[in-house]
């Protein structure tokens, strides 16, 4: 086989090594991928004029329509600090639960917990980083306080049966403190119990989102035409599209359960909602077709 092969021209070896190549990277990939649309509450909550809360229910509702199972509806942060979710228990109470799907949100302390579970919410989301200016500046503590915060909101949620979601920002780098140590990041858990979240800043986020699905991660977050951006960390631009990886899957033949094309209605309803060009190179190709 060796001296077989040794006789092939060089374009056609390099061919078949793409091809062994192509084949193993898609046995890697899962055949599934549960989405957590994260457009209702990371892609608005940095917008500067407020959204309505009819405006933010329809959308959350016209997702739900897509078929997306996971869909992180508000936030029960302070109206001082987020003005743009001051109306998370209006928006939580207005939307309509569509059996099968989840409408999680983030809670950063023990009394947005609260808060939400008295607005019926089933599961929560918290939040910290694995950088401590980074951390600083988000949730105004230190990471070893936001620990301690994490472990009253799990206290509290074991007790009410709700499930808990952990975010941990800056895990590949931090606007403030630049690299972060792998060593710092590290968790004992196994890559099916992790999701990634990537922003496209850079234009790579369809990139690393693959990169990870291919190591056995099986669950992403994105965001419905790309809305998005952390107004704590400067520079960062909107979300991965929703629109884009739904598409990239769809070609990878892995099934997500979400309807394309309904999915593209909803983020043409944000984008004119908001007066703004969609971020989904899906969404501007289907336009000019």
């Amino acid at each position: 086989m060796a001296a077989m092969t040794k006789a092939l021209p060089r374009r056609l070896v390099g061919l078949a090594s793409l091809r062994a190549v192509s084949t193993s990277s898609m046995d890697a990939l899962p055949k599934r991928v549960k989405i957590v649309e994260v457009g209702p509450r990371d892609g608005l909550q940095n917008e500067k004029n407020i959204v309505s809360t009819p405006l933010k229910i329809k959308l959350i509702d016209m997702l739900s329509e897509a078929g997306l199972s996971v869909i992180e509806a508000t936030s029960f942060v302070s109206p001082k600090w987020v003005p743009q979710m001051a109306d998370h228990a209006e928006v939580l109470k207005g939307i309509q639960k569509f059996p099968g799907i989840t409408y999680p949100v983030l809670t950063p302390n023990l009394k947005g917990f609260e808060a939400a579970v008295a607005a019926g919410a089933k599961e929560v989301a918290i939040f910290g980083a694995a950088s401590e200016l980074f951390t600083k500046k988000n949730i105004n503590c230190s990471m070893e306080e936001s620990f301690q915060r994490f472990d009253a909101i799990l206290k509290a949620a074991q007790s009410a049966n709700i499930s808990v979601r952990g975010y941990v920002s800056c895990v590949l780098g931090c606007p403030y403190e630049g690299k972060i140590s792998p060593a710092k990041v590290a968790e004992e858990v196994p890559p099916a119990a992790l999701a990634v979240h990537c922003h496209d800043t850079y234009g790579q986020a369809l990139a690393n989102t693959l990169m990870a699905l291919q190591m056995g991660v099986s669950v992403v977050d994105s965001s419905v035409a790309g809305l998005g951006g952390c107004p704590y960390a400067q520079g960062a631009s909107g979300n991965l599209a929703t629109e884009d990886l739904v598409y990239m899957l769809e070609g990878l033949g892995i099934h997500t359960g979400v309807n394309l094309q309904k999915l593209l209605e909803a983020g043409n309803f944000i984008c004119q909602a908001l007066n703004r060009k969609t971020s989904s190179k899906v969404a501007q190709a289907t336009c000019k077709l």
